[in-house]
C-alpha cells in the first residue's frame, strides 16, 4: 500500500508529457546549435528543452549524422558548436580580413599561458626570461583569448591566467590538450626556429619595452 509520498511521486510521473521521440529531439539540438552566436553547454541544451529530453544522447546522433559533412557538430571546451570541416576552412579565405598580426612578444605570452596554465606572470617572466609588459596582457585580455585563473597558493596570492573558450574555438580545439607540439608550431611560423639568446643576454632585457603594442603593423 502507498503512503503520502509515494502515491504524490506517482501522480507526478504519470501526468508528465512523455518526452518527444529521439529523432525530434536531435532536431532540436540541431536548431539551436544553429541559431545560438555562442557556443552551447549540454546544461543550456536541456534547459532550453522539454522536460524528459536527454540532449547528450540527441547530441550523439547528431554528430553522427554531420560526419563528413560541409559542416560539423565540434566540442569546444565544455559547449557545443557548428563549425566548418576543417579541410575546407580555404574556401572561407576570401571572407576573412586579417589586417594586423600578434607581435612576437604576444604570441610569446599567449603560447606560455596555453601550454603552461594557470599560470602567473611572475612565471611568464621566467620562462620568457624577460618581463611582460601590462599592456600585452591587458589585451589579450580584451581579446578574451585569454583569462584570471584562480590565485595561487603561494606568498602574496597572485593572479594566474588561463585561455578561454574563444581562444579554443579560434584555433578550432576541443581543449588545451589538443594543442599543436613545437614541431607543428615552428613549422607554423609561431615559434622562433633559432636558438635562444644566452640567459647572460637576457638579464635586464625587456623586449616588450620595444614592442609596447600588442599588434605589429603589416609591411
Amino acid at each position: 500500500m502507498m503512503d503520502d509520498n509515494d502515491m504524490s511521486d506517482h501522480v507526478e510521473k504519470t501526468s508528465l508529457f512523455e518526452a518527444p521521440p529521439m529523432a525530434e529531439q536531435e532536431r532540436m539540438v540541431e536548431a539551436i546549435l544553429f541559431a545560438s552566436a555562442e557556443p552551447v553547454t549540454i546544461k543550456e541544451l536541456n534547459d532550453r528543452m522539454p522536460h524528459g529530453c536527454n540532449a547528450a544522447e540527441a547530441l550523439t546522433y547528431l554528430r553522427k549524422r554531420y560526419e563528413g559533412r560541409g559542416v560539423r557538430v565540434v566540442k569546444i571546451g565544455e559547449a557545443w558548436a557548428f563549425r566548418t570541416a576543417g579541410d575546407l576552412s580555404f574556401l572561407m579565405q576570401k571572407e576573412t580580413v586579417e589586417t594586423r598580426k600578434l607581435s612576437r612578444a604576444a604570441i610569446e605570452t599567449l603560447a606560455i599561458i596555453a601550454y603552461h596554465q594557470p599560470v602567473t606572470r611572475a612565471e611568464i617572466e621566467e620562462i620568457r626570461g624577460v618581463s611582460v609588459s601590462r599592456g600585452t596582457v591587458d589585451q589579450l585580455l580584451e581579446m578574451e583569448w585569454i583569462r584570471f585563473g584562480r590565485r595561487k597558493m603561494t606568498p602574496g596570492r597572485p593572479v594566474t591566467f588561463v585561455v578561454t573558450s574563444e581562444f579554443l574555438d579560434h584555433f578550432g580545439l576541443e581543449s588545451a590538450r589538443d594543442l599543436p607540439g613545437l614541431k607543428e608550431l615552428r613549422s607554423a611560423g609561431l615559434l622562433d626556429s633559432r636558438p635562444p639568446p644566452s640567459g647572460a643576454e637576457l638579464v635586464g632585457q625587456d623586449d616588450d619595452e620595444d614592442q609596447p603594442e600588442l599588434f605589429e603593423d603589416d609591411d
